[in-house]
C-alpha cells in the first residue's frame, strides 16, 4: 500500500493584491482614528477662517477645493465646528451668508465618521419647503461630495413615484419636500429610516408653520428619536412648541447677526413708493421700460395674478425678456424657467413667494415687490434675493396710502432701515387704455384678468394683519379697471357683507338710498367715452363665456328649476277636472268584487295592485314620478363579481335610529372602526410586501453563489441569472438630469471618475443558449432547400405539410 502525501501545514505567501488591501484597510482605519481624535479636539473658542483649518475627511476638503470654497463665512465660522461635534443648532443669519454649505459639510462628516458604506441605507435626511430650493441643494452637496461613496437623491413632488420607490431603499443621503417624503414613508413599504444620523430643516420657520404643520407633525412620528437636528433659516424661529415637536436635546442657538444694526444684507438699498392701487401696473411698466437693461424679479400675491401681468406685459413688449415663475406650473417649466433667469443678463422674472426663499440667482440689480407682503419675516426673504455674498442690490416695495403706516412700522420693529423714494409723474407712462383695448379683443386675457382680481381680493381678505390690510378702504372698481376689465368681478363673500348691512339698515336709510339711487339714475349724466359705451353693450358674456363660472349666485339654478316645473305641464290642458281624492290610484282591495271585463288590474312589483279603469290611469302607468308613490320604501342593492343584486342595509325608523345615539355619534363610530380596519390591513399589506423583498432579495443571492461556484467548476462558463439582466447603477452621474420632463428621480453618485465600483454588462448567452441558436440556423437552412424543390405529386406536398409539421 503506498503512502499517502504529507501535507505542509504552513501557508505560503499571501498574494500581492491581499497585501495591498489589508494595508489600505489598516491605513483607512488609521485616518479614521485620527479624524475622530481632532473632531473631539476642536476648540470653539478659536477663530477658524479657512476651511483647511477644519478637520474634515479627505474626499470633503478635495471636493470643497474642486468647488473653489477656501474661505469660511460667519455662519459656518460658528455653525460647522458645534455641528462636527454631534450637537443640535438653531442657526440664523442673513440671507446670502452661506447657510447652506453650513449644514452640509457636517452631514458628509457625520456619515464618515459613523462609517457609513452605501449598503447601510438612509443616514442624512435634507428638508427645504420649495422643489427649487431643494434642487439647489442637491446641486451644491454634488459639488463638494464628489469624492465620497455615498449615494444622494432627491425626492420633489411632479415626478414618478414609483421610480423613485424602486431606488429609495438604496440612498444614504436625501434632499426632500415634507410632502413627497411623507407620501413615501406612508406608501413605500421597503424605506425605512430607522437607522438616521441626522436631520436637516432649511428655511425650517417656513416648514414649521401652519402650512407645513400637519405634515411635519406626521413625518416626524416616523423619524428615529435618536438623531442629530440642525435647523437652519433667515428669520429663525424660537417657539418652545416647535423646539419640542423636533424633540432637540440641548440645542445650541448660532446667530451671527443678532446684535447688527440691520436685519438685511448691508450692501441693500431698500426703497418704498407710496402708489394706489390704480397706478401700479403703470408705475410698474414705466420701471421696466426704464430699466431694461437690468436682471429684476418682481414679486406677486398670487400666481393667477403672476400670469396676467406676465402675458398683458408679454403683449406689451416692454423692451426686456419676460419670465414667470409660480407653483401651478409643471415641475419642467419651473426648472427651465430657473435655468434661463440664472442664464439670462437682462430679464423680468414675475413669481409668487415660491421664489423668496433660499434661491440663488446670480446678479439680481432689482426686486420689486409690487404686492405688500404679508409680514417682515416675508419681506426679509424676498430681498433676499439680491446683494448675496457682499454684493450690491436694490429693492423697492409698491406701498398703498392704507397699508404705509402699519407696515412701516413692523419693518422698524425687524430692523429694517427703507427710505421713501417718489416717482417722476412726467415719466410715469399710463397702459390702461391698451389693457381695455386687449381685454375686448381676447377674451381668454380677459378671463385672466377676472381671475387675477378675485385671487388678489382673496389674498387680501385672508392676511391676519387687519392692521395692513383693510378691504374695506381699497379702492376696487378703479383697481378692475385698471386691469381692463369693464367692471368688478362680483366676489362671494364681499355679496354677502353687503347684504347683511342692507338687512340691518333701517327703513329711513333703505329709502334714503332709494331716493338717491333714483335720483342719480335720471340727473346723472356723465359724459360718455367710446370704452363707456363699449364695455356697455349686451353681449359681453359672447366674449367670455366664463365669467359666469366666477360668480357663485342662483339665478341660473332658479331658472333651470322653473323651466323643469313648467316642461312637466302638459301642452293640451283638459276640459274638465276631477277630484283630487280621483287623480291618486286607489290600490285594489283583497276582497273587491272582480274587475269587469273592460277594465283590467295591475300588479306593481313590490307594491299594490291598480284598476286601470280609464285612459287616464293607464297613462299613469308611463309617470316614473307617480307611480314611486306607491312603490312603498326603496332598498339600496349593491352588485356582487357575479352580478347579483344584495341588499346593504334596511331603512328603519327614526326612533330606533335615535336610541343608538345621535348621527354625529354613530358617525364618528363608524369611522373609528373602518379606519381601525384599514390600519390593520395596511400593516399586514406592509408587512407582506417586506417580507417578499426579502425573498426576492434571498433568491437572488443563492443564484448569484450558484452562478459562481458553477463557474468554478465549469472553467469560464457564464451563468445568466434570469435572462439578459442590466443591474442599475445607483452611483452614477447621468442619472440627474434638470431638463428631463419624464418623471424620472434625479439621482446622483457622489463618486470620482476613478473609484472602483462594481460594472454592470450584458451577461453572455450560455453555451445551450448557442447550441439551440446553431440548431435553428442549420433548421432554416434545410427548409430552404426543400422550398427550393417544386412538388409535384400529391406525395410530394404531404410530404412537404409533414416537414414544416
Amino acid at each position: 500500500m503506498a503512502s499517502q502525501p504529507v501535507r505542509s501545514s504552513k501557508k505560503g505567501p499571501k498574494p500581492q493584491h491581499q497585501n495591498a488591501r489589508s494595508l489600505k484597510r489598516k491605513r483607512q482605519e488609521e485616518d479614521h482614528a485620527d479624524l475622530e481624535t481632532k473632531v473631539q479636539a476642536i476648540d470653539l473658542a478659536a477663530p477658524i477662517t479657512n476651511f483647511v483649518d477644519l478637520p474634515l475627511s479627505k474626499a470633503t476638503a478635495a471636493g470643497l477645493a474642486d468647488s473653489h470654497f477656501k474661505t469660511l463665512t460667519a455662519i459656518q465660522q460658528k455653525g460647522i465646528p458645534i455641528a462636527l461635534k454631534g450637537s443640535d443648532i438653531l442657526g440664523a443669519a442673513k440671507t446670502g451668508s452661506g447657510k447652506t454649505l453650513a449644514f452640509l459639510v457636517p452631514v458628509l462628516e457625520k456619515l464618515v465618521l459613523k462609517k457609513w458604506t452605501e449598503f447601510d441605507g438612509l443616514g442624512a435626511l435634507i428638508m427645504s419647503p420649495t422643489r427649487e430650493l431643494a434642487i439647489q441643494i442637491f446641486e451644491v452637496l454634488r459639488k463638494i461630495g464628489r469624492y465620497h461613496s455615498f449615494s444622494a437623491g432627491l425626492v420633489i413632488g411632479g415626478k414618478s413615484l414609483q421610480e423613485e420607490r424602486e431606488r429609495l431603499g438604496r440612498m444614504n443621503i436625501l434632499v426632500c419636500t415634507p410632502g413627497r417624503m411623507l407620501q413615501h414613508l406612508d406608501q413605500t413599504a421597503a424605506f425605512e429610516v430607522d437607522d438616521l444620523q441626522i436631520l436637516v430643516l432649511d428655511e425650517a420657520d417656513r416648514i414649521l408653520d401652519m402650512g407645513f404643520q400637519s405634515t411635519v407633525d406626521a413625518l416626524l412620528d416616523h423619524l428615529p428619536k435618536t438623531r442629530q437636528t440642525l435647523l437652519f433659516s433667515a428669520t429663525q424661529t424660537k417657539r418652545v412648541s416647535d423646539l419640542a415637536r423636533l424633540n432637540l436635546k440641548d440645542p445650541v442657538y448660532v446667530s451671527v447677526h443678532e446684535d447688527a444694526i440691520m436685519a438685511t444684507p448691508d450692501k441693500l438699498k431698500q426703497n418704498f413708493v407710496v402708489t394706489s392701487l390704480p397706478d401700479k401696473l403703470d408705475t410698474l411698466w414705466s420701471f421696466l421700460r426704464a430699466n431694461t437693461k437690468s436682471k429684476i424679479i418682481v414679486f406677486l400675491s398670487s400666481g393667477k395674478q403672476v400670469r396676467f401681468v406676465y402675458e398683458s406685459f408679454r403683449h406689451l413688449q416692454p423692451g426686456i425678456p419676460l419670465m414667470h415663475l409660480h407653483g401651478r406650473q409643471k415641475q419642467a417649466q419651473r426648472l427651465e424657467t430657473m435655468h434661463k433667469f440664472t442664464s439670462s443678463k437682462n430679464a423680468c422674472l414675475f413669481s409668487t413667494d415660491v421664489a423668496a426663499r433660499g434661491l440663488d440667482f446670480p446678479a439680481v440689480d432689482w426686486v420689486l415687490q409690487l404686492d405688500c407682503p404679508e409680514d417682515a419675516e416675508t419681506y426679509i426673504h424676498r430681498v433676499g434675493r439680491t446683494a448675496r455674498f457682499e454684493q450690491e442690490g436694490r429693492a423697492v416695495l409698491f406701498l398703498e396710502p392704507n397699508e404705509q403706516d402699519a407696515m412701516l412700522k413692523r419693518l422698524e420693529q425687524k430692523k429694517v432701515p427703507i427710505e421713501e423714494i417718489k416717482v417722476k409723474q412726467n415719466k410715469q407712462q399710463s397702459i390702461k387704455t391698451q389693457l381695455q383695448n386687449m381685454c375686448f379683443k381676447d377674451p381668454e386675457l380677459k378671463f385672466l384678468g377676472q381671475r387675477a382680481f378675485i385671487a388678489y381680493v382673496k389674498s387680501i381678505f385672508v392676511q391676519k394683519d387687519k392692521e395692513i390690510f383693510n378691504l374695506q378702504k381699497m379702492p376696487l372698481e378703479e383697481y378692475a379697471a385698471s386691469l381692463g376689465l369693464p367692471g368688478a368681478p362680483r366676489i362671494k363673500f364681499m355679496k354677502g357683507d353687503t347684504a347683511k348691512e342692507r338687512k340691518n339698515a333701517s327703513r329711513e336709510q333703505k329709502f334714503l338710498a332709494l331716493q338717491d339711487q333714483q335720483t342719480q339714475e335720471t340727473n346723472g349724466k356723465a359724459i360718455r367715452t367710446r370704452y363707456d359705451r363699449m364695455f356697455e353693450r349686451q353681449n359681453q358674456n359672447v366674449l367670455s363665456s366664463r365669467y359666469t363660472d366666477l360668480v357663485q349666485d342662483g339665478e341660473r339654478e332658479l331658472q333651470d328649476k322653473e323651466e323643469d316645473d313648467e316642461s312637466e305641464e302638459d301642452f293640451m290642458k283638459p276640459k274638465r277636472r276631477l277630484a283630487s281624492n280621483s287623480l291618486s290610484p286607489e290600490p285594489l282591495p283583497d276582497n273587491s268584487l272582480p274587475a269587469p271585463p273592460d277594465h283590467r288590474t295591475v300588479k306593481l312589483e313590490g307594491g299594490p295592485t291598480l284598476l286601470i279603469d280609464s285612459k287616464r290611469r293607464e297613462k299613469l302607468l308611463k309617470s316614473k314620478k307617480k307611480l314611486a308613490k306607491l312603490m312603498g320604501k326603496g332598498h339600496k342593492l349593491v352588485f356582487d363579481e357575479d352580478g347579483n343584486p344584495q341588499e346593504i342595509y334596511k331603512l328603519e325608523n327614526e326612533e330606533d335610529f335615535k336610541k343608538r345615539g345621535s348621527a354625529a355619534q354613530q358617525r364618528q363610530q363608524f369611522v373609528e372602526q373602518e379606519a381601525a380596519k384599514v390600519k390593520t390591513v395596511d400593516v399586514g399589506d406592509k408587512e407582506l410586501a417586506k417580507h417578499k423583498k426579502q425573498e426576492q432579495k434571498a433568491r437572488r443571492k443563492a443564484k448569484e453563489r450558484a452562478a459562481k461556484e458553477n463557474q468554478d467548476v465549469g472553467g469560464g462558463a457564464v451563468a445568466t441569472l434570469g435572462g439578459d439582466e442590466e443591474l442599475i447603477d445607483p452611483f452614477a452621474d447621468d442619472y440627474y438630469n434638470a431638463n428631463d420632463s419624464d418623471g424620472s428621480e434625479a439621482i446622483s453618485s457622489l463618486d470620482r471618475a476613478d473609484t472602483t465600483m462594481p460594472k454592470t454588462k450584458r451577461k453572455k448567452a450560455d453555451t445551450e443558449t448557442d447550441i439551440g441558436s446553431s440548431n435553428r440556423k442549420k433548421n432554416h437552412k434545410t427548409r430552404v432547400s426543400r422550398n427550393s424543390v417544386e412538388p409535384e405529386t400529391l406525395e410530394d406536398l404531404e410530404a412537404l405539410a409533414a416537414s414544416y409539421l
